[in-house]
């Protein structure tokens, strides 16, 4: 028996005549599947909660980070708890969720995979009420983001965030605030953190590489204020992530967070941007299904 299956289609890729002859192919093989293009803001987490209501079995959102946020948090925030599963066509500049998971980026595979494999129930956090899917950026990072061009992004892909990041760490100002997680509090400077339910971001960075999508906690990364003089030092912590004597970047697991910063944080939730004082993270284990591929590196056991 077919399963009902429907596309939520960033409007920028209904063009794309790859993922037209992948969804024209999976139709030719037996397999119905209906599309609905995004408009504006909004319409992805509108289809997602419509395709709750129609009984649809398999939903697929199709773009970037930003349309898999939307429709997680269309689907999250649904009167009733989503049944369905979720699958991923990648089809955005850095596309860091369905890399770390090792989603397939061509359009073909990438529905088939959707169609075809195990849903897996995942973790879904929050901040402030506003979920995400794959990493929460803030500070030097979230600048990064917000202030590469989408047409620059196009143009070199994942790396425009990188560039961006050498011209923005020349003049980066630390940011000050007041951390609580697992009972512990701590204050200092900091240039940039992440709180991760997946590992990477801004186009590849792996910024909690230790994180799961299946064990009930936050991964939190902090790196505190540097001089030039020692970026291969934090270069190399970040790859000693299990080292709690680190000067420069610390890691932390707890199902919760809180920070207070003076002023505003610019922080991006799966790249979209927010800016907020005081941040509230929370987690909400295996709360939704999704499909990801057979040994997907962030599951337990995968």
């Amino acid at each position: 028996m077919m399963k009902t299956v429907r596309v939520i289609l960033n409007g920028k890729g209904a063009a794309n005549p790859q993922v037209r002859a992948a969804v024209n192919r999976i139709r030719d093989e037996g397999q119905p599947m209906e599309v609905r293009c995004t408009w504006e803001g909004g319409d992805a987490a509108h289809f997602a909660q419509e395709a709750i209501g129609d009984g649809i079995e398999v939903l697929v959102a199709g773009g970037g980070d930003g349309t898999i946020h939307e429709v997680v948090n269309g689907l999250m925030t649904a009167q009733s708890r989503p049944e369905l599963a979720l699958g991923v066509l990648p089809l955005g500049t850095a596309n860091d969720f369905a890399r770390g998971c090792g989603i397939p980026l061509e359009p073909y595979e990438a529905l088939k995979l959707a169609i075809g494999g195990a849903p897996v129930a995942i973790d879904v956090p929050s901040a402030n009420g506003v979920f995400f899917a794959n990493v929460a950026s803030g500070g030097f990072g979230a600048e990064v983001t917000v202030g590469t061009p989408s047409e620059l992004k196009r143009a070199i892909g994942g790396g425009a965030y990188a560039l961006v990041g050498i011209v923005t760490a020349a003049k980066m100002t630390p940011y000050s605030g007041n951390f609580t997680a697992a009972g512990e509090s701590g204050k200092g400077s900091f240039i940039a953190l992440a709180v991760g339910n997946a590992r990477q971001a801004g186009g590849g960075f792996q910024v909690t590489p230790k994180a799961l999508l299946d064990d009930g906690l936050l991964d939190l990364m902090i790196l505190a204020d540097f001089q030039t003089k020692d970026l291969g030092l934090v270069l190399n912590e970040f790859q000693d992530f299990a080292n709690t004597n680190n000067r420069f970047v610390h890691f932390r697991q707890a199902p919760g967070f809180e920070m207070e910063i003076p002023g505003k944080l610019p922080i991006n939730l799966d790249g979209e941007p927010y800016r907020w004082d005081r941040i509230h993270f929370e987690v909400r284990p295996k709360a939704l299904l999704v499909v990801l591929p057979e040994g997907c590196p962030l599951i337990r056991g995968g």
